[in-house]
C-alpha cells in the first residue's frame, strides 16, 4: 500500500476514454499530481464495447470543434506517447435521401470549412466509385469526409494512459471510489477501499455510473445527474468474399457509410461489415425497480435483442446488398449513457465548488480527446478555449426529473441522426414548468416552446392553422406561423402587444458592500437607485461570460435578471466569485414573473387601466406601481424596441394581470415575434451573439466597458491590451439577399472567396422587410457598405454590412417616446 497516493491535486473517478483523456490533458498542462480511480480495469464501462467510430461531423459548433481536435490528436498520438494503435482513416460517406438532408450537409460542410475540414458533396457516381457495393439511385445528397474513420477504443485509452503515466500522473486500477467528504480545511476527501485521497478537485467521469457518483455530492450542493442508460446494439458479420477481394486489390478498407435518414452506420470490420442502428423502438435499462443498476457491470453486455433491428437490417441490405450474403458473426448489446439532448456534460458540477463533470458521452471515443482538453482547461484555467455551453452541465436545471430524462433519452436515441429545424419543438418531456397564465395562453391559441423547461408561446395560431409537428420540419422561414408572426409584429409596431415571459432568471443581491462587489465583477458602471442598465461580466480574457439586467433599488439592493437558460450558469457566475460577508444572493426565478407590454399605444393602455404610476418616467427607469388594482413593479424597457414596460409581479398575480392587459386591448405575441424584433434592434442573445468566443470589444459592447474605473474587474488587463492593439473581429449587422431561409447560428461569412467571419443569429425582420443577421467579421471588413457572402444551407447569399446602429428606429425615438 506504500505506493497508494493519499493526496493529489485532482482525483478523477472513472477510467474510460474520457476520464483517461482528462488525466492525460491535465498532465500535459503541467498538473501531474493527479490520480485516476477505476473500479475495474481501464475501459471496463462503455469504452470496451464501443464501436470506435471517429466522425468529424456535428451540427453543434462546440462539438464539431471537440471532435475535430480529437481526430487531429489521434493521428499523432501513437508517435507522441510511443504506443501502437489501430487507427484507420478510411473516410466516410454520409447519405441523404431528401432535399432537407442535403441542406443540413451543406451547412455542416460550410462550418467544417471554417474549422479547416475538407468536407465535400459528392455525386452518386463519385460515391459509387469509392464504394462499389453501394446503391445510390434514390439519394439526394452525399457528404464526404476524408478524415473520418475508426479507432480501437481500448488501445486509444491505453495510449493516453501511458502518456499520462509518463508525465507523472497516477492511475489506480481495481480501486473503486466509494464516496466523498470534506475535511475541516474544506478539501475534498475521496474514499476508496485502499484508503482516502485528499485533493483540491474531484471529477465525475463515471460514464453510465455518473448519476450514482453524483449522489455523493448532494450534501455539498449537488443535484441528481440528468441521464438515462440506453441499450445500443451493433453486430459484426462473418467474412464477405467480395469485400475481402476489394480490400486486397485496393490495399485499404472501404469508407464508412452513415445512412442517416434510415438511422444506421455501416463500416468494414476486418473483411466483414459492422452494422449499428439507432432504432426508434429503442430501450432504456436500469430504470425500474425490477431492473436495478448492478453494482458492477464491468465488461458485461445485455442479452441480444436483434428483433428490434429487423427493419434496419433489411434497409441496410437494400443499400449494400452484399451485407445480406453473410451471417451474423457477433452481436454487441451494451449500455451507453444519454443526457436528455444526447450531448455530454463537461464542466463545473452545478452547485458544488471544486467539482467537475465529464460524463454522459454517447460518442465518447471520438469526443474523448476534445473532452479531456476541455475538462483540463476548466480545472486549470477556469475557462475553455472554445465556448462550450452546448455541453455545460448547467444547461439543465430543476426540471430534469427521472421521467424527463427517460423520455428525452428515448426520443434522442431514436432520432440520433435527426435534423434540428429552427421552428421545430421536440415533443417528449414537455410541460415541466408552466406560467401561472398557461391556460389563458393556450386559450388564445398559443403554440408552445420549451425554454429551460418553461412553456412559452412561440406564436399564436388561429382556427384552421396547421400546428402539427410535421409542418415545422423545414429549414425555410415560411410556415403556418409566418402570417401570424407578421401580424404579431405589426400589432406591436402599431398598437400594443403582451408577452408572458415566464422563467426569466432573477436573482436578489443585497447587503452592505453589494454595490462595490458588483462593480468589481462587471466591466461597466452601476445604475443609480430607481434606474437599470445592462451589466457585462467578462472572463479573465475579457470575453463575454454573461449579460445581466441590473435593477437598482437602493445603495446595496439589486435585482439581477438574465436569460431563462442561464439560470444556473449565471447564479454561479455570482456565487463562485465569492460573496463578501453580509451580502446575500437569492434565486427568485420561481417567485416573480414578467409580462412584456409594448407598442406605441402601451402608455394609453396603462392609463385606461387606471394604473397608479408615473408613466412619464423615462427609459430604463423602474417604480412600484398598481396595475388593475394589483401591486407590481413597472420597468421601462422593451426587448422589442418599442415604447413599453415590463410588469414584474408575484407569480400568483400574473393570471389576473394578463387577463386585465388583454381586456384593455393588448394582443398576445410570442417568442418568434420577439426574436425578429430584437434582431432588428441589434439586441444580442446569450450564447449566440454573446459568448466566450468573443471579447466585449469584439462584441460591440465598448460603451459598457469603463477601463478608467478603479475596480480591477476580471479581464480588465486583457481589454486594456485589446484597446491598445485593436480588435481582430468586429460585431456587425447584415442585410442579406436571402432565399427561402434565414442565416442560422455560425453561418460562414466570406469575402473574395476567403472565410472572414460568421453569423451569430439571424431572422426575418418584419418591420424592415429584410433578412437580417448579426455576426462577427474580420475588423477591416466591418465597414458599412462592405459586401460579403453568407453561406445559408449551401446557398451563397449577398450580405451587406450596415451602419453600427439599429435597423429599426436607429435613434431609439419610439423606445424613448
Amino acid at each position: 500500500m506504500s505506493d497508494f497516493p493519499t493526496t493529489a491535486r485532482v482525483v478523477i473517478i472513472g477510467g474510460g476514454a474520457v476520464g483517461v483523456s482528462s488525466l492525460y490533458h491535465l498532465a500535459k498542462m503541467g498538473w501531474t499530481d493527479c490520480v485516476l480511480l477505476e473500479k475495474n480495469e481501464l475501459t471496463a464501462g462503455s469504452t470496451w464495447h464501443a464501436a470506435g467510430n471517429c466522425p468529424n461531423f456535428s451540427t453543434s459548433w462546440a462539438v464539431l470543434n471537440m471532435q475535430r481536435y480529437s481526430l487531429e490528436m489521434y493521428r499523432t498520438l501513437a508517435q507522441d506517447v510511443d504506443y501502437p494503435m489501430n487507427y484507420h482513416v478510411t473516410g466516410a460517406l454520409r447519405l441523404g435521401h431528401t432535399k432537407e438532408r442535403r441542406m443540413e450537409f451543406e451547412r455542416v460542410m460550410s462550418m467544417g470549412r471554417y474549422q479547416g475540414l475538407e468536407l465535400e458533396m459528392l455525386s452518386p457516381d463519385e460515391a459509387k466509385k469509392m464504394y462499389p457495393f453501394l446503391e445510390t439511385h434514390d439519394l439526394q445528397g452525399i457528404l464526404w469526409d476524408p478524415m473520418d474513420g475508426d479507432i480501437d477504443p481500448a488501445q486509444l485509452t491505453q495510449a493516453m494512459a501511458k502518456g499520462a503515466r509518463d508525465l507523472g500522473a497516477n492511475i489506480q486500477r481495481f480501486c473503486p471510489a466509494t464516496g466523498v467528504s470534506k475535511n475541516d480545511a474544506g478539501e475534498w476527501v475521496v474514499h476508496t477501499d485502499k484508503g482516502d485521497i485528499t485533493c483540491e478537485y474531484v471529477v465525475n467521469a463515471a460514464g453510465y455510473y455518473a448519476q450514482r457518483v453524483g449522489e455523493w455530492f448532494k450534501p455539498f450542493g449537488g443535484r441528481t445527474v440528468p441521464l438515462a442508460v440506453m441499450s445500443h446494439q451493433y453486430f459484426l458479420t462473418e467474412e464477405i468474399p467480395e469485400i475481402a477481394k476489394w480490400t486486397k486489390e485496393n490495399g485499404r478498407k472501404l469508407p464508412m457509410i452513415r445512412d442517416v435518414d434510415s438511422s444506421y452506420y455501416l463500416r468494414q470490420d476486418k473483411n466483414g461489415l459492422n452494422l449499428g442502428p439507432y432504432e426508434r423502438n429503442c430501450k432504456a435499462h436500469w430504470i425500474t425497480p425490477d431492473d436495478p443498476m448492478p453494482e458492477d457491470f464491468s465488461f458485461q453486455l445485455y442479452p441480444d435483442d436483434l428483433e428490434r433491428l429487423e427493419w434496419y437490417i433489411e434497409d441496410a441490405m437494400g443499400r449494400v446488398p452484399v451485407l445480406g450474403t453473410a451471417g451474423v458473426g457477433r452481436n454487441i448489446n451494451g449500455p451507453i449513457p444519454y443526457a436528455p439532448d444526447g450531448l455530454p456534460m463537461i464542466g463545473p458540477m452545478p452547485g458544488v465548488k471544486n467539482a467537475f463533470e465529464a460524463h454522459s458521452f454517447t460518442f465518447g471515443i471520438v469526443q474523448g480527446g476534445g473532452a479531456g482538453k476541455t475538462l483540463a482547461e476548466w480545472i486549470v484555467e477556469g475557462q475553455t478555449e472554445w465556448d462550450m455551453w452546448a455541453v455545460d452541465p448547467r444547461r439543465y436545471t430543476d426540471y430534469t426529473d427521472n421521467d424527463y430524462c427517460i423520455a428525452k433519452a428515448l426520443e434522442t436515441y431514436g432520432h440520433e441522426y435527426a435534423m434540428h429545424f429552427p421552428h421545430h419543438e421536440w415533443p417528449a418531456g414537455r410541460d415541466k414548468k408552466h406560467s401561472a397564465a398557461h391556460d389563458q395562453i393556450l386559450a388564445q391559441g398559443g403554440v408552445m416552446g420549451a425554454y429551460n423547461g418553461w412553456e412559452r408561446a412561440n406564436w399564436f395560431a388561429k382556427e384552421g392553422d396547421d400546428t402539427s409537428e410535421a409542418s415545422t420540419e423545414t429549414w425555410d422561414r415560411e410556415g403556418p406561423w409566418t402570417i401570424r408572426v407578421k401580424e404579431e409584429v405589426e400589432n406591436v409596431r402599431d398598437n400594443v402587444g403582451v408577452l408572458d415571459l415566464c422563467g426569466f432568471s432573477r436573482f436578489a443581491l443585497s447587503g452592505a458592500g453589494a454595490a462595490e462587489w458588483l462593480r468589481g465583477r462587471i466591466a461597466g458602471a452601476l445604475p443609480k437607485a430607481g434606474r437599470m442598465n445592462l451589466g457585462y461580466f467578462p472572463d479573465a480574457r475579457g470575453r463575454i461570460l454573461t449579460e445581466m439586467s441590473i435593477i437598482r433599488h437602493a445603495e446595496d439592493d439589486f435585482t439581477l435578471i438574465t436569460a431563462a437558460a442561464a439560470q444556473w450558469h449565471d447564479y454561479e457566475v455570482l456565487w463562485r466569485a465569492g460573496l463578501p460577508d453580509g451580502v446575500t444572493l437569492t434565486d427568485k426565478t420561481r417567485e416573480v414573473s414578467t409580462l412584456i407590454v409594448t407598442g406605441p399605444k402601451s402608455r394609453a393602455l396603462f392609463e385606461a387601466m387606471d394604473t397608479q404610476a408615473d408613466l412619464s418616467l423615462g427609459w430604463l427607469t423602474h417604480q412600484d406601481a398598481t396595475v388593475a388594482g394589483i401591486a407590481c413593479r413597472l420597468v421601462r424597457v422593451s426587448f422589442a424596441g418599442e415604447l413599453g414596460w415590463e410588469i414584474h409581479a408575484p407569480v400568483a398575480d400574473i393570471p389576473a394581470l394578463y387577463k386585465a392587459v388583454l381586456a384593455a386591448g393588448a394582443k398576445p405575441f410570442g417568442m418568434f415575434a420577439l426574436n425578429s424584433m430584437r434582431i432588428e434592434k441589434g439586441y444580442r442573445a446569450w450564447k449566440g451573439d454573446l459568448s466566450t468566443d468573443y471579447s466585449l470589444f469584439e462584441g460591440g459592447l465598448g460603451r459598457f466597458v469603463k477601463l478608467d474605473k478603479p475596480q480591477d474587474f476580471p479581464g480588465k488587463a486583457a481589454l486594456m491590451n485589446e484597446q491598445q492593439q485593436g480588435s481582430k473581429k468586429r460585431f456587425i449587422t447584415l442585410k442579406i439577399d436571402a432565399g427561402p431561409c434565414d442565416a442560422p447560428y455560425m453561418s460562414t461569412l466570406s469575402h473574395d472567396g476567403e472565410v472572414v467571419g460568421e453569423t451569430t443569429s439571424g431572422d426575418w425582420g418584419y418591420r424592415v422587410g429584410a433578412s437580417i443577421a448579426l455576426g462577427m467579421v474580420r475588423a477591416d471588413l466591418a465597414v458599412p457598405g462592405t459586401e460579403l457572402e453568407v453561406d445559408i444551407y449551401g446557398e451563397r447569399c449577398r450580405a451587406v454590412v450596415q451602419e453600427d446602429q439599429p435597423l429599426w428606429d436607429p435613434d431609439n425615438e419610439r423606445l424613448r417616446a
